[in-house]
């Protein structure tokens, strides 16, 4: 088994084009895995548009009424509210120039914009990978520990906790982009894929390619140990679960339970998907629903789970829209 990105196949490398003189500066890249105005794209743009506009507004409802339901202020629902948020940057980061470019027949982004999509797009996803590890050991304390959970989970550790997952996974890739940045690109600047990924990006600079194999150790170390931690504070909540002799209290531990371990393996199984292959390369269309999973479909699901399994957020969503009633009738 192999820990690679697959990179984009085109012939010759950066290196053979510097050697034969044929190198060209590179200021924008070129995606090649979009449909073409002629092949339907347009097709695409409509769905896409929706699911995009209901990731924003569903992650929207949840994190306003975790801030306005007042029932709702403890460290459960807070890093609920902040994953929420992260969401709903973690898709603009892409989504928005996947739509462009569908309409469009030149799918191309520049440089600067490539970085910054680059980096937004995986330090939200650092800060989610985070901050669904902080949420993961908060809920072994809550079932594991429950007597002290008061006393070890307060409001000031709860918000440090989750600037602290936002900082960090901010922080962390930094100065890789800033290194990136600094690398000399040549033709062909084709991007096998619908966003700009780290490793399809580096594989095009004209420089020596063990940095991608680094960029792969990395992202596999970090997803198995993440995984890791989340797998077993999951194994030993079950276990203390199946150990509470009232079927009601089985059933109200696992419900609590049950929709974050749904969110920890949509939003794991396509990271795992994503940059954990067994080969170096993947057929271009499975590459493309594979990197479709992981950056539209996987945040769809999250205020689906978050909202439709929570009687507690159903009920304040309810509030939600019955104090904008209230505000609607007021105001006229």
């Amino acid at each position: 088994m192999s820990w690679t990105m697959p990179s984009p196949s085109f012939t010759g490398s950066s290196t053979r084009n510097m050697e034969s003189g044929n190198q060209s500066k590179v200021t924008e890249f070129i995606f090649t895995g979009f449909p073409q105005l002629q092949d339907g794209s347009l097709l695409y743009f409509f769905p896409l548009l929706f699911i995009y506009t209901f990731i924003i507004i569903g992650n929207l409802l949840i994190f306003s009424a975790v801030r306005l339901d007042t029932h709702l202020h403890n460290p459960m629902y807070n890093f609920i509210s902040i994953f929420s948020f992260l969401e709903i940057w973690y898709t603009t980061a892409t989504i928005p120039k996947m739509l462009s470019n569908l309409i469009s027949e030149k799918k191309a982004i520049s440089m600067t914009g490539c970085l910054l999509q680059m980096y937004f797009f995986h330090s939200l996803g650092n800060s989610e990978g985070i901050l669904l590890t902080t949420m993961a050991i908060d809920r072994y304390i809550a079932i594991c520990n429950p007597l002290r959970y008061q006393m070890i989970m307060t409001p000031q550790l709860c918000a440090q906790l989750s600037a602290g997952s936002c900082i960090f996974g901010f922080l962390i890739l930094l100065p890789e982009i800033v290194m990136i940045s600094t690398l000399p690109f040549c033709g062909p600047n084709q991007i096998h894929q619908i966003f700009c990924d780290l490793v399809p990006v580096l594989s095009l600079a004209c420089t020596d390619m063990s940095m991608i194999l680094i960029e792969d150790v990395i992202h596999a170390v970090t997803i198995i140990i993440t995984f890791l931690i989340i797998a077993l504070s999951c194994v030993r909540i079950v276990t203390v679960i199946l150990r509470i002799p009232s079927s009601e209290g089985r059933q109200k531990a696992f419900s609590t339970c049950a929709g974050h371990l749904m969110v920890f393996l949509i939003f794991f199984g396509s990271v795992s998907l994503m940059y954990l292959r067994f080969s170096d390369t993947y057929p271009p269309v499975l590459d493309t629903a594979i990197a479709l999973m992981f950056t539209v479909l996987a945040p769809f699901f999250n205020p689906i789970i978050y909202s439709l399994r929570n009687k507690d957020m159903n009920n304040a969503i309810k509030k939600l829209f019955c104090l904008q009633k209230v505000l609607n009738k007021s105001g006229s």
